[in-house]
């Protein structure tokens, strides 16, 4: 073939993949799906591994029902065996590291799936658009080791971010530090006796963000109806700097909270809480009890 014809063929080639973009097409389980960026060389997510990707979701007035990148964090999740025909978890095995797509998927489908409701601007029959922009494509192992790593860097940063805020709020001398790294600042002093593991403590409480702004608090949820949360200590109910701060004060005792991300929300924080926060927390422990607990409070930890 001379160069001639053969950069003929090539522009030939290059034509037809860029029709099979932004194009909508159709797998033969019934997933409309939409690929806009798409590289051959990359390896491609299968079951088992762990996704990092970007998604909005759209209900089919393109209104955006939800959309990480305003969130702080991409999304990750174990991609499973589709669950049922036209389910988005059979597009992501289409897709690598810096791929990107929308898939199609019956509300219907999703939302029983997952046992929910369908949302405000969802309708009956229609489709829910799911853009995704895929970030990083990893093994279990290598998700774990990722993680190890960027959480020893990220613990670094938090002490420096605590530091600092104790010394600019002239708490220096009255914090006091647990072995992971939770700061407490006793604030109206408890005479009684501190919660062991196993026992169900009842607490009023207010989380805020460095900034002073407040994301939580028992006395306004209207989850707890201004009750006090209630939880067992040291069985996972709550996170970790809740589970090792609270065990360290007297009933009837008050403090300041200081809790590094890694023992908090950590990299994924929620819809009121960006990655990697240091949080604050203002707490009272008005009771020790025994026995097992009712529904814990919040805040519970991240999964």
């Amino acid at each position: 073939m001379s160069l001639k014809n053969f950069g003929k063929a090539a522009l030939l080639v290059a034509v037809v993949a860029a029709c099979g973009k932004n194009r909508q097409q159709v797998t033969e389980n019934g997933l409309k799906y939409t690929i806009h960026e798409q590289s051959e060389g990359t390896r491609k997510g299968k079951v088992g591994d762990i996704l990092t990707l970007h998604l909005t979701l759209m209900n089919n007035k393109d209104s955006v029902l939800r959309d990480t990148h305003k969130e702080g964090a991409p999304f990750q999740m174990l991609l499973q065996v589709p669950p049922f025909k036209g389910s988005y978890e059979e597009g992501l095995t289409m897709l690598g590291k810096g791929d990107s797509a929308t898939f199609y998927v019956s509300a219907d489908s999703l939302f029983t799936r997952a046992m929910q409701p369908l949302p405000p601007g969802v309708q009956k029959g229609t489709d829910i658009g799911i853009a995704v922009k895929v970030v990083n494509v990893q093994t279990e192992d290598e998700y774990k080791k990722t993680q190890a790593a960027d959480m020893e860097k990220q613990k670094g940063i938090d002490a420096k971010v605590i530091e600092n805020y104790i010394a600019k709020n002239g708490m220096a001398g009255k914090a006091q530090k647990t072995e992971s790294g939770v700061y407490y600042v006793v604030t109206q002093p408890g005479s009684g006796p501190t919660p062991q593991k196993g026992e169900v403590v009842q607490v009023h409480y207010t989380g805020k963000l460095l900034d002073g702004k407040v994301f939580d608090s028992s006395r306004t949820n209207p989850q707890a109806g201004g009750k006090p949360a209630q939880f067992q200590l040291g069985v996972g109910m709550v996170i970790p700097g809740w589970e090792e701060g609270v065990s360290k004060l007297h009933k009837g005792e008050k403090a300041t909270l200081i809790i590094p991300s890694s023992l908090a929300y950590g990299p994924r924080g929620n819809q009121a809480i960006p990655a990697n926060s240091v949080l604050l927390f203002d707490i009272e422990l008005i009771d020790i009890q025994k026995g097992q607990a009712p529904q814990p409070g919040m805040p519970q930890p991240s999964r």
